[in-house]
């Protein structure tokens, strides 16, 4: 993501929220019908929901839960984690990204790199610590205590260094938000994400303390996550009302490390890339769970699918990209 790119974010304000399922004039209808049946072909995809300055262009349940109905977004839970972040930041209940973690949660230091970890190598899934997704994910849900399995993993490297994917430590993010704030990681997402948003995030799977889940299994509407992207193309704002600040969204966006799977460069919780030629951002979980934002499209893209089967990047995720590049490039 460029510089100018990530500005541009700044420079759309809240707008309306069409409130037809298939809005716009009649030829948005006509450069959205080829897109609609490509999209209705491919029988792993569950919804899609296209917005353009906060005006609903596109909006289709072709199998699945309604549009309206809380989905399991899986792994684009762990952006909306990182804007929880932000606004812990904005609020005061975290100093900012390179506080320490171990302290947050009341614990000793461990005499190795654990002791140096902080909340910019959380977001960036930079821990050094040994993944716990993939294989290794039923044995770490499996544990007595998901935060101590985390950060307990055999240091593979210094933190700062490469991207080790896991949702470990996203879960240990999660439950330092919550020590910090005094408030569940559910309440935040209600109260600071969902209330001003006029949205809803139903509570979700909890580890054997009672910690909510970080990283995962958020059951968000299709509509619901093209409204939040809609804040993020404001700016941080929606309908008047500030959410996240915009040096936040300034921070979320600068590349930071690269994922070794899809190539794409990682910020704060958003995967940066290109789309129909066009700077974008992108929350990705597995079975093919997205958010996309486009600022110079003014264009968030929700995407809900089956999350019991895979999306690999040389497959299904390789065709919702192509979906991606095609709403782009019809706007």
């Amino acid at each position: 993501m460029q510089p100018h790119s990530r500005r541009q974010i700044l420079a759309y304000g809240a707008s309306t929220f069409g409130a037809a399922l298939f809005g716009g004039s009649a030829s948005a209808q006509d450069r959205f019908a080829p897109i609609a049946a490509d999209a209705a072909q491919l029988d792993q995809l569950h919804a899609l929901v296209v917005h353009q300055d906060g005006e609903r262009l596109f909006a289709e349940s072709f199998r699945g839960p309604a549009l309206d109905r809380p989905a399991n977004v899986k792994s684009v839970s762990k952006t909306i984690v990182a804007l929880l972040t932000g606004i812990a930041i904005d609020r005061g209940v975290l100093d900012g990204s390179d506080q320490r973690v171990l302290p947050l949660l009341g614990r000793a230091p461990t005499g190795d790199a654990r002791d140096d970890l902080t909340i910019g190598h959380l977001l960036t899934m930079r821990t050094g610590l040994g993944s716990t997704s993939g294989g290794n994910y039923g044995a770490w849900v499996a544990s007595d205590d998901w935060v101590d399995f985390a950060l307990s993993q055999p240091l593979q490297g210094a933190p700062g260094g490469r991207f080790i994917y896991s949702t470990g430590g996203w879960h240990v993010l999660g439950a330092a938000l919550a020590r910090a704030s005094g408030e569940s990681l559910h309440r935040m997402a209600q109260v600071w994400l969902g209330d001003p948003l006029n949205i809803v995030i139903p509570p979700w799977v909890a580890d054997p303390q009672g910690r909510y889940l970080g990283g995962n299994d958020m059951a968000i509407s299709p509509l619901a996550l093209a409204r939040i992207g809609d804040m993020v193309l404001g700016g941080g704002e929606i309908d008047g009302q500030r959410v996240v600040s915009q040096a936040w969204l300034e921070a979320s966006w600068q590349p930071r490390t690269r994922s070794p799977f899809s190539g794409d460069q990682y910020g704060y919780g958003w995967f940066l890339t290109r789309f129909g030629g066009r700077d974008a951002a992108y929350a990705r979980g597995y079975g093919g769970q997205m958010l996309v934002v486009v600022p110079d499209r003014r264009l968030s893209i929700a995407i809900t699918s089956d999350p019991q089967r895979p999306a690999r990047s040389g497959g299904y995720f390789g065709d919702l990209r192509k979906l991606t590049e095609q709403i782009v490039l019809a706007t």
